[in-house]
C-alpha cells in the first residue's frame, strides 16, 4: 500500500492550517516588517526541497516553501484587514497603521 499521497495531503492541510494563524500573529506582533521572515523561510524550504533525496519530504518542503511565499502577501493583506477594523490592532504599534 502506498501512503505517500495521504501523508502529503495531511502535511499540506496542516501546513496551510498552521500558516493562517501564524500570519495573523506575526502581523499583530511585528507588523508588515515581518514579511522578510516569510521570504527567508520560503527560500530555505525551497532550497531544502531541491536538495532532498526523498520525494515525499521534498514535496512537503515545497508546500512549506510556497505557503511561506503566500504568507508574504497575506501579511500585507492582514495589515489592511486590521486597518479596516476586522482584526484587533496591537496598541503598542499604533503608529504602524497611520
Amino acid at each position: 500500500m502506498n501512503y505517500s499521497g495521504i501523508i502529503i495531503g495531511l502535511a499540506t492541510f496542516l501546513t496551510i492550517g498552521a500558516f493562517h494563524p501564524l500570519v495573523i500573529k506575526a502581523e499583530y506582533h511585528f507588523g508588515r516588517r515581518c514579511w522578510w521572515a516569510f521570504l527567508l523561510g520560503g527560500i530555505i524550504s525551497a532550497t531544502a526541497s531541491l536538495l532532498c533525496k526523498d520525494q515525499t519530504t521534498s514535496i512537503i518542503l515545497g508546500v512549506v516553501a510556497f505557503s511561506s511565499f503566500w504568507g508574504i502577501g497575506e501579511v500585507f493583506a492582514q495589515h489592511n484587514r486590521v486597518k479596516k477594523g476586522w482584526f484587533p490592532m496591537n496598541p503598542k504599534r499604533r503608529k504602524d497603521y497611520e
